[in-house]
């Protein structure tokens, strides 16, 4: 009877993840993957919530940047890491919506290669262009769209949520689109303000403090109503251009997490994401947090898979 019970007791000590197995989590510097370059949105948001983040789990939270291929390069590296809790990933509308549609030959599932922990911010893109050009308001920019027949606009990477909301703009002007193509929002940001390339639609929390600085002008917001971030700047609706688009930002990381790790994660990040200080910040940049958990997370990201395969064929757009 005494060795029935101490087996019995035994069995919640193996039954427990990895996290028991491999001794206290976490146990060394996590790296969080930004599969974009600096100073873009995914950048932005993921080096704020990092730094908050580490202090609450006692370790520092280390960014690396891995940009490429739609944000596949960065995402494809953390679908095959170690599911220990060390390697995580700001997975976006772009590397989990958009891309998986986009290249045929992708090298993860966006659903059964991860684990989603939480949604960390959702921002809408702002039309932007230098303040040399020549439109003042939206509808300058579309009058001189439509007597060119078409827009050419910087994009932070082919299938991004920016770069499809210009696909969508230019569907909603009637003309075609010229994309130029880069390797993240902050180089393409670096040439509109330099002037090198005419116009742009980027996410708040990147082009918004450029917008403030007066280095951009901000002509239209994707949104479906004003953002608080730029109220002085009116929606694509309240010009006549029924387009509303969001781009989306989250935490996930590789499949297999074990629970515990995953419970922790989304509970550190809700605090995080609670704080007034750090709210105050993302709803300042047009990126206002939710309130999510890995089941939430979970569901959203299929539903935008869903949802965007038909954009990207009706778009026509192809790898580049």
């Amino acid at each position: 009877m005494h060795r029935r019970h101490l087996a019995l007791a035994a069995l919640p000590l193996l039954a427990r993840p990895a996290l028991a197995q491999g001794g206290a989590w976490p146990s060394r510097p996590i790296r969080l993957v930004v599969p974009f370059a600096p100073g873009g949105t995914t950048d932005v948001v993921g080096r704020l919530v990092a730094e908050r983040l580490g202090a609450r789990l006692g370790q520092p939270i280390v960014v690396e940047n891995r940009p490429g291929a739609g944000a596949t390069i960065g995402a494809q590296a953390v679908a095959r890491a170690e599911p220990d809790g060390h390697m995580l990933l700001v997975s976006s509308s772009t590397s989990h919506g958009v891309s998986p549609a986009l290249y045929p030959t992708i090298a993860y599932d966006a659903l059964r290669d991860f684990t989603h922990i939480a949604m960390i911010a959702r921002s809408p893109s702002v039309l932007l262009v230098n303040p040399a050009n020549p439109a003042r308001t939206l509808d300058d920019f579309a009058a001189a769209a439509r007597a060119a027949g078409e827009i050419r606009f910087a994009v932070a990477g082919i299938g991004t949520s920016s770069h499809l909301a210009g696909v969508r703009l230019a569907m909603a002007l009637g003309v075609r689109t010229e994309s130029i193509p880069y390797r993240g929002a902050g180089p393409a940001l670096s040439d509109l303000i330099a002037g090198v390339v005419p116009a742009m639609l980027d996410s708040l929390p990147s082009s918004g403090p450029h917008v403030r600085a007066g280095a951009l002008r901000a002509l239209a917001v994707s949104a479906a109503e004003r953002t608080d971030a730029l109220p002085g700047v009116p929606t694509l609706r309240e010009g006549g251009l029924d387009v509303v688009s969001y781009a989306w930002f989250g935490i996930s990381g590789p499949a297999g997490l074990p629970p515990a790790i995953t419970t922790r994660l989304s509970q550190e990040i809700r605090a995080v994401l609670a704080d007034p200080p750090t709210r105050g910040r993302l709803e300042e940049l047009g990126g206002a947090p939710p309130d999510t958990t890995p089941e939430s997370y979970t569901a959203f990201v299929r539903d935008e898979l869903a949802a965007f395969a038909p954009l990207v064929r009706a778009a026509g757009l192809r790898p580049q």
